[in-house]
């Protein structure tokens, strides 16, 4: 399986043939041997990890996003509802691993991975992969996700020698958010909303889309606090009491396949329609499937990011 390194591994294997059919093997032998692991640090620990790994399963679609990016082959990933912009690794060309949240152990071990990354769904499978390769967590941290962000993904940079595409990406999303930070900084509060099975639920500050507030700037339109990741439930009342100026939507059924009323047309309704987001054309719908299943990718969160941009620049 052809890696991103491969053709240049092995162009630098022809030139040090070519140097000792020269006679240069003496100074060859001078030069430091390449360290063949590196040290990562992540959610549960301390694992050691080859350089370069040849087999990679991952069970993060944001890592497999960051990975895609990069140009690193990935070849397992948990079959199921995969999003349109990761199709790719749907069907007989990757190795299916398990569900997003039931690792198949037994498929894992008979492929024989030389790398694992997991995050929060498969989270508390992290012993039984780890008998079977290095397996890292790759968890962002919600309460401080760009940090956490870029500390992962700094890693899969130094594990595939890719450090300087990667710091040259991230440079680059600092770039875009402090667009979009000045931006919000004069377009009104925001509250961000998801819809399942024709409920809804709202989402604040420090929660898994808290990055609208926290990380972009966006007034915070209520206090929404609730535990876990599943929002806290609220009505249509709720919302226009509120009275956001920007409304940003996450349609679950939609992210995940599921058979369901569209966000739209779950949140098309009188009170709704009174709320000076809606007046004023300032309902987002995001990207559902990027924001509920992808996370923090460096493509996606690219993407992310520039959504809310345009809402609040517009």
């Amino acid at each position: 399986m052809a890696h991103v390194r491969l053709a240049v591994l092995s162009a630098a294997a022809a030139v040090t043939l070519a140097l000792t059919a020269c006679g240069g093997s003496s100074e060859a032998a001078d030069e430091p041997a390449t360290a063949s692991t590196v040290t990562i640090d992540h959610a549960q620990g301390t694992t050691e990890v080859p350089v370069d790994p040849e087999t990679v399963f991952t069970f993060d679609l944001g890592a497999l996003d960051t990975l895609d990016a990069l140009g690193v082959d990935v070849d397992g990933v948990p079959q199921g509802t995969l999003p349109a912009q990761l199709s790719a690794y749907a069907g007989g060309g990757t190795t299916s691993i398990g569900s997003m949240k039931e690792p198949d152990f037994e498929a894992i071990a008979a492929a024989a991975p030389d790398l694992i990354i997991i995050s929060g769904r498969v989270a508390d499978s992290y012993d039984e992969l780890t008998e079977i390769a290095p397996t890292i967590d790759l968890s962002v941290d919600a309460a401080d996700p760009i940090p956490s962000f870029k500390e992962h993904t700094a890693s899969l940079g130094r594990i595939f020698g890719l450090e300087d595409e990667v710091a040259e990406r991230l440079e680059a999303l600092d770039a875009t958010i402090s667009e979009t930070r000045e931006a919000a900084a004069t377009a009104g509060n925001g509250l961000i909303l998801m819809t399942s099975a024709g409920e809804v639920t709202a989402y604040g500050a420090g929660s898994r889309f808290g990055l609208i507030h926290d990380v972009l700037g966006v007034e915070p339109a209520a206090t929404v606090t609730s535990e876990g990741t599943h929002g806290e439930a609220v009505s249509f009342e709720y919302i226009a009491d509120v009275n956001p100026a920007h409304l940003f939507v996450i349609d679950r059924d939609a992210a995940v396949g599921e058979a369901g009323a569209a966000g739209a047309a779950v949140l098309d309704n009188e009170l709704v329609d009174r709320t000076d987001a809606a007046k004023n054309d300032a309902v987002t719908y995001l990207d559902s499937a990027g924001w509920y299943l992808i996370g923090y990718g460096l493509n996606n969160l690219d993407a992310m990011i520039s959504a809310i941009n345009e809402a609040v620049s517009a």
